[in-house]
Parts: structure tokens; sequence; C-alpha cells
């Protein structure tokens, strides 16, 4: 039988052109700002942005604005939606290629993770007991806030508990506690906490998600509760990946 040329799936024509597949490569890590791509990739703002829109066109990046303040806007990659993709057009190749390995090996030296968020109230506190139940206990997850509040938020505990998460012991925690500490990556999951981060040892990988508090919406209490629900899926999907990452790589030199 005589072979068909088809034209290959668009994700791949889209990530083809080498900046937004070097725009691609940051955003699956952390969250930045235009200025930040900039700076990382040595480009000037007018390509990325270009490139950016690009990638937003293909509705593989999703912008949305600081928490912290409104004229900033963070990037970043839907994974989801990019996985979905690019399985798709591996599966055109052949059903093999699509074959995944859902068993992430933890290396023996256990990883040691710090999230950190402003109260340490919600983001951080979910973030922390989900890396720590996804990866089975095999990644030191902690959490920690500038201004920590006085408990946990109860919508927090109550989506966690709905995962089968305790949450019973968990206490908002000042950054101070941990100052001094050897971590693999700190993630910070607010972005008003983004740039008064603390320093940390040189050789760490530090990520950031911007992510909606979901103490902030305002509605009914089922309206609430869903915000911490969405909260918990974004925050599952990006650990999820992020414990493929720290799977191949324990060590991570920062740039």
């Amino acid at each position: 039988m005589e072979a068909i040329i088809v034209q290959p799936p668009s994700i791949l024509k889209l990530i083809a052109h080498d900046i937004r597949w070097a725009i691609v490569r940051e955003l699956a890590y952390s969250d930045y700002r235009v200025q930040e791509l900039v700076e990382r990739l040595k480009l000037s703002q007018n390509l990325v942005s270009y490139h950016l829109r690009k990638l937003r066109e293909g509705r593989i990046v999703i912008e949305r604005r600081s928490n912290a303040d409104e004229r900033e806007v963070y990037y970043h990659l839907d994974l989801d939606q990019f996985q979905e993709h690019y399985l798709a057009a591996g599966s055109l190749i052949h059903p093999a290629v699509t074959a995944l390995n859902e068993n992430v090996s933890i290396p023996e030296s256990q990883p040691r993770v710090l999230f950190l968020c402003t109260e340490n109230s919600a983001r951080s506190q979910m973030a922390e007991g989900l890396l720590r139940h996804l990866s089975h206990g095999r990644v030191e997850a902690y959490s920690a806030g500038g201004q920590p509040a006085k408990q946990i938020h109860p919508l927090a505990r109550r989506v966690m508990e709905q995962l089968g998460i305790d949450m019973s012991q968990a206490v908002p925690k000042h950054i101070q506690m941990f100052e001094g500490q050897v971590f693999d990556a700190v993630v910070t999951v607010c972005d008003r906490i983004v740039e008064s981060c603390p320093t940390f040892s040189d050789d760490l990988e530090r990520i950031h998600w911007s992510l909606l508090d979901p103490a902030s919406v305002q509605g009914t209490e089922q309206e609430q509760l869903h915000a911490f629900e969405q909260t918990v899926l974004q925050l599952t999907t990006r650990i999820r990946f992020f414990l493929s990452f720290l799977a191949r790589k324990k060590s991570i030199p920062c740039e």
C-alpha cells in the first residue's frame, strides 16, 4: 500500500521553533513574567512576547495576572493540555510511543522540598501534603510563610481530607524556621512572596507556581469550596510532573 503524506500535528509544528521550544522548556518547571524570560533566554522583549502569543494561541501556555501586582502577568505551561496534544501526536507515529511508565523512581537520598506562600494556611500547606502523599513519603516536604496565619484554612483541611490526607497536625510556620537548612528545591506558590523569598543554598532550584489564592474567592460556601478543589487539582498536576523532575535530577544546579 502506498504511503500517504499527511501534515504533522499542530503541536509539533508549534514547538519546533527554537525560541518557542526554549520558552516551553523554561515554563515546564516554573512560571515566569516576560522580563524574566527575556533575561533567562537573552532575547529581546518583542521577540519573547511574540512567541508567547503564539504559544497562547496554541492553548498550551496560559497567562495569569499577579495577585501581588495586577500590572504583572505570569505565564505557565498548561501541562495537562501539552501532554494530551503531545501524546496524541506520538500515537500517530506508533502506539508504543505513548506507553507511559507511571512508576516514578525517587532517589535513595530523599529530596527535600520547601513550599512557600504568605500565610502558610492554604496553598503551601496543600502542596506539602500532596507532595508527601503522591511520593508515598519518599520526598521530604515542608511549607512555611512570610506572615504565618494562626491556623490552617478550614476549607484547605476539608479538601485534603476528602483525598484521605491527614492535616490534623499541620500548623502555619514562619520561613525563619528553615533558614540555614538545605533543600533541593524551594517552590513559591504565592505571587506576594516570590520577590521576598529568603536566600537558601546556591545549588537549589527556585521554582514559582503562580496560583490564585482560593481563600480570596468570595461567594457561597460551595463556591469557596470549589475554589479550593480547583487549587488542589492544579497542584496535583504540577506535583505529578515535579516528581518526574526530582526523579531525573536529585541535585539541581541553578543558573
